[in-house]
Formats: C-alpha cells, sequence, structure tokens
C-alpha cells in the first residue's frame, strides 16, 4: 500500500483544530488532509479505504449536531482548499463552486453583478457551501426561496472507496433515473464527499422592505403570523425573537429593542416597489390588529441595524451558556402558537429558562434549553425537556430537526420520527454507497 501523498499533518496541534464543531462534542482525529482537487481527495479516500480508516469530511465546523466531529483515529478531509468558484453562467443562472467557498464570498460576488443566492443561513460568514449541501442549510429567506437542495443542479463526488461520480443535470429539468443529487444533499457526509457543485442562482429583486413589530404576548405574535401567511403575503423572511433573546441580545450587544416586550418579529418583503407597499401596509395592520407597535426601516441602514439584532442572537446565548442545549425544530406554520405555549410551559415545569428564536413563517423555531453541563443534574433534566419538546412537535404534526439535520446529537431521536421499515431502507442506501461502513459512521444512525 502506497503512501499518501496529499498534504496532511498528525501533529497534535493539527488534530486539535479539527476535533470539534459548533455543537461543543469533540473526537480526536489520528490524521487530518488537505485535498487541493478532486484527485486528491480521491486519493485519500483510497488511501483510508484500502486500510479500513474511518473517513469525516469537514467544511468550516460550524455545524450543530456534530455532523464533522470525528471518531477516535478518524482520517479528516478538510475542504478549505477546495475554495474556488470555477464557472459562472449569467446567462442560464447557474454557477459551479468547489465545497470549501464560503456561502457569504459567493453572496456577495453575485450581488456584484445583480444577482443572489437565497440560502442564508446565519453562519453564512463563515460556514463553507459543501458543508451547507451536507446539511441542506436553509436560513431566513428559506420562507419564501427555500432550502439549498432547492438550487443543487449538480454534483461531483467522490464514493468511500475512490470513485468519481457525478450526479444531476446542466438544465432546469431532468428525470434520467434516480434523483441522486438529492439524496445526497442533506446526507451529511455519510453517503460520499463532494468535490464540485453546481448552483443555480436568481436576479436580486428590485426594492426589499423590513418591518419590525413588538408584541406583548408571545402567542399574539404566533397568532400574527400564521394571519400574515393566510392572508396571500409570503415575506422573503418572517422571524421571531421571544423575551428571553430580546435580552440576551440587548445584553450581549445593545441596539435598542426594548426588553419589557414578550417578542418581536423581524419581516422583510421583496419585490416591486408598488407591489410590497401594498403588502407592507397590510402586514403592518395585521399586526396592529394583535397590538404590536410597529416600525419600518427608513434606509439601508437602519435595515442593517435591525438585521444586527437576528445575527447576535447566537453569539449571545453562547456567551451566557456555552453548553446549552440547541435544538431546531419545525412545527406547521398554523400550530406555532400552539408550540410556543408548550415550550413556555416546559420552562416553567422545568426551571430552565428556554430561549427561542428563528424562522416563525416556515414553522421553524430554534429553542435554546440554557442549562450547564457542569450542573449535571440540571443538565439531565435538560435532556429530558428534549425529549418530552419533540413529543409534543410531532404530536402537532412537526419534525424534530429543519436545518441542522441529526449528526450525534440527534440520532438517539430519530426512530421517534422515523418508522423502522423507512430506517432499514436508509441503513440499505448507506450500505449501497459505503459498504464498508467508514464514510461518517455515527452519524444519523448510530
Amino acid at each position: 500500500m502506497q503512501e499518501l501523498k496529499v498534504k496532511h499533518s498528525s501533529e497534535p496541534e493539527d488534530l486539535a483544530c479539527y476535533g470539534f464543531d459548533a455543537s461543543g462534542l469533540e473526537g480526536r482525529p489520528a490524521l487530518v488532509a488537505w485535498p487541493g482537487t478532486v484527485d486528491e481527495v480521491s486519493e485519500v479516500l483510497r488511501f483510508a479505504y484500502e486500510r479500513d480508516m474511518i473517513i469525516v469530511p469537514r467544511g468550516a465546523g460550524t455545524g450543530m449536531t456534530a455532523g464533522s466531529v470525528p471518531p477516535e483515529g478518524a482520517v479528516i478531509i478538510s475542504t478549505e482548499k477546495l475554495n474556488r468558484i470555477l464557472e459562472v453562467d449569467y446567462e442560464n443562472l447557474n454557477a459551479v463552486v468547489e465545497p470549501g467557498v464560503i456561502n457569504g464570498e459567493f453572496q456577495r460576488a453575485l450581488a456584484e453583478r445583480g444577482y443572489f443566492y437565497p440560502p442564508d443561513p446565519a453562519s453564512m460568514e463563515f460556514c463553507t457551501l459543501g458543508g451547507n449541501v451536507a446539511e441542506n442549510a436553509g436560513g431566513p429567506r428559506a420562507l419564501k426561496y427555500g432550502v439549498t437542495r432547492d438550487y443543487v443542479m449538480q454534483l461531483e463526488a467522490v464514493l468511500p472507496d475512490g470513485r468519481i461520480i457525478t450526479t444531476g443535470v446542466k438544465t432546469y429539468k431532468g428525470v434520467v433515473g434516480y434523483d441522486l443529487t438529492r439524496l445526497l444533499v442533506g446526507s451529511e457526509g455519510t453517503l460520499a464527499v463532494v468535490t464540485k457543485i453546481r448552483l443555480r442562482f436568481l436576479p436580486q429583486p428590485p426594492s426589499v422592505t423590513t418591518l419590525l413589530a413588538y408584541f406583548g404576548d408571545v402567542e399574539a405574535a404566533g397568532r400574527a403570523i400564521s394571519e400574515i401567511l393566510a392572508s396571500g403575503i409570503l415575506p422573503r423572511t418572517l422571524e421571531f425573537m421571544d423575551n428571553e433573546c430580546i435580552r440576551a441580545v440587548e445584553k450581549f450587544k445593545p441596539t435598542g429593542l426594548p426588553t419589557v416586550i414578550d417578542a418581536l418579529l423581524l419581516i422583510e418583503l421583496d419585490g416591486y416597489p408598488e407591489v410590497i407597499r401594498t403588502e407592507a401596509a397590510q402586514v403592518l395592520k395585521i399586526c396592529r390588529n394583535w397590538r404590536a407597535k410597529c416600525e419600518v426601516a427608513a434606509d439601508e441602514e437602519a435595515r442593517t441595524r435591525l438585521w444586527e439584532c437576528r445575527r447576535a442572537i447566537s453569539p449571545a446565548l453562547y456567551h451566557i451558556s456555552p453548553t446549552k442545549i440547541n435544538e431546531d425544530i419545525v412545527v406547521p406554520r398554523s400550530r406555532i402558537a400552539e408550540m410556543l405555549a408548550i415550550l413556555k410551559q416546559l420552562s416553567r415545569d422545568s426551571g430552565i429558562p428556554i430561549v427561542n428564536f428563528g424562522h416563525a413563517g416556515d414553522g421553524n423555531i430554534h429553542v435554546n434549553i440554557m442549562c450547564d453541563k457542569r450542573d449535571k443534574q440540571k443538565f439531565k433534566r435538560g435532556q429530558e425537556v428534549v425529549e418530552e419538546m419533540f413529543r409534543h412537535v410531532l404530536e402537532l404534526g412537526g419534525t424534530i430537526s429543519g436545518e441542522h439535520g441529526v449528526g450525534l446529537t440527534k440520532a438517539d431521536y430519530i426512530g421517534m420520527e422515523i418508522g423502522e421499515a423507512e430506517l432499514e431502507l436508509m441503513r440499505g442506501v448507506k450500505k449501497v454507497f459505503d459498504p464498508k461502513g467508514l464514510l461518517n459512521p455515527g452519524k444519523i444512525f448510530r
């Protein structure tokens, strides 16, 4: 067996840097490799495959469910050197990128020419497009524009044994054979290592209006969300923050938000100016009918200030409790108010603060159970709250993960949502792609 020629390291300081992600969990790999081409990715995979070594693909490590945390002795394939925008086809509105391209950098490159790529996760300034594909990442604009899967047209990927495959098509339509592209998107690096991505993009909308609505009652905010969407208006974003979340942001990065309110909605509309003026008036009327105080961003500077509040949430909460339990549930939009009431009751019953925010327009609530791992009893109760919460979510017709994936942290709960027959089919798919079970094992399925 040949030695690995691709740039790699087994130095302790390098291994330490690639052993964790944003979940807070850690592992210790045996080797980190930095391939710069698809052939080098193939070489690393063949090297590991011949030695029965576990392989873990890694983007920027911003995942919340330990999807890139390695088991002991694994080989990490970092995609950070695969970071080029290879092609931008403005005529056909698609681009070919490597997986290490940062989401925000791709957004800016398109914006310079008057185009945009809708998926915008909160970590867009750090996360990679390859990681977005692995997790099927969403973001605030998913309400109107969808998630990563809706923009992936074609993938180049490498199988665990080193074979290179291409899935999907360059055209907007294509139904020849099984849709392997959609299967790979959201597979959390358990089936293949993605090396090229063809993404479609859109023209920038001509105008954007940003609104903020303050509510004295969290359930009223939930009712307003349902009413806005039932009215036929589809905002580009409809974000929610509860009181605990607002206070955390103001303590971390003061922006002038009132801390006495129970909830706020950050609402954005885009399109032609005359259309969104009418829609904005209707949204404001609905919010005011639910006794909300409202403001409209007067200019780009004011809009930026409002979004600073939203993007400050995650660092603000980590500042309070670095070991909090972070979940991202989804319920039908019509049942958001019920879910928020349930979360408030779970917080009262457990005695643990629960901070909620998220993409309320598509029912995706980020639930932060603020317990410290150092307090073992309290942390155990926090984990019990997670299971209780998931049970309520499923009873309301929801799902236990909207955009964070399953990874390690939710693997124990997957059977609550997916039946055994369906899980058996999924395990069978995994075995076809990865017969030795070497590619990111333990993620999704224990």
